[in-house]
């Protein structure tokens, strides 16, 4: 196997363990850095076969910079390695088009085995963590509010208490603005599109 990556992550001593443990593999690390915005620059400075991302750094996470890759066309595989992988991380993953997720604990052969699984063009991604994903998917088309992390639900049962903007944003200490923001993503992942419908769906789960 001959490919070239970047690594993102931000722990240090794990950037170096992964470093360590892939030399003479046949996998030429170009870049290693610990922020998601970097993750972004050395992809865009750099062009690997494939980028490796942990799921939680500052200024983006893994999640987030796979989601602006996709969305701005570019398709080459990405690799989530992470030693946590939450329900809403796991689906976030999967629908970005994320090409294999691996876990810290699995192993470097797990992700070796995952580099050459992508770099060939196929998905590398455990039984287990699919069943899973299976399961919350279907556990969200029976309630859809399971598909909302806490802060959400909880913007989600204040619009439902009949509360604006102004009053929500003095509830949890944060501006208007990102009020307004949240709101937004709880409609999206609701398939609402107005405080009306989101709160007939409230009352139809008996959450109000």
């Amino acid at each position: 196997m001959s490919l070239t990556v970047i690594l993102a992550d931000d722990h240090p001593l794990i950037r170096s363990g992964v470093e360590a443990a892939l030399a003479g593999s046949g996998v030429d690390i170009l870049a290693s850095v610990g922020t998601g915005a970097e993750a972004l620059a050395a992809i865009a400075r750099c062009n690997p076969d494939v980028a490796i991302l942990d799921v939680s750094m500052p200024e983006g996470t893994g999640i987030e910079v796979l989601r602006a890759l996709r969305s701005r066309g570019d398709q080459r595989p990405v690799v989530i390695l992470t030693a946590y992988l939450d329900d809403a991380a796991l689906l976030a993953a999967l629908d970005e088009g994320a090409n294999g997720l691996v876990m810290k604990d699995d192993g470097i052969d797990e992700l070796i085995a995952c580099l050459d699984t992508v770099h060939q063009g196929g998905q590398h991604v455990s039984r287990e963590l699919l069943d899973r994903a299976e399961e919350v998917r279907a556990q969200q088309a029976s309630n859809p509010f399971k598909r909302l992390n806490a802060r959400e639900a909880e913007l989600a049962w204040m619009v439902g208490q009949g509360m604006r903007n102004r009053e929500i944003s003095e509830r949890v200490g944060v501006s208007e603005g990102a009020v307004k923001f949240a709101l937004h993503a709880v409609y999206r992942k609701l398939g609402v599109a107005t405080r009306t419908e989101l709160a007939l769906l409230l009352g139809r789960h008996d959450l109000t």
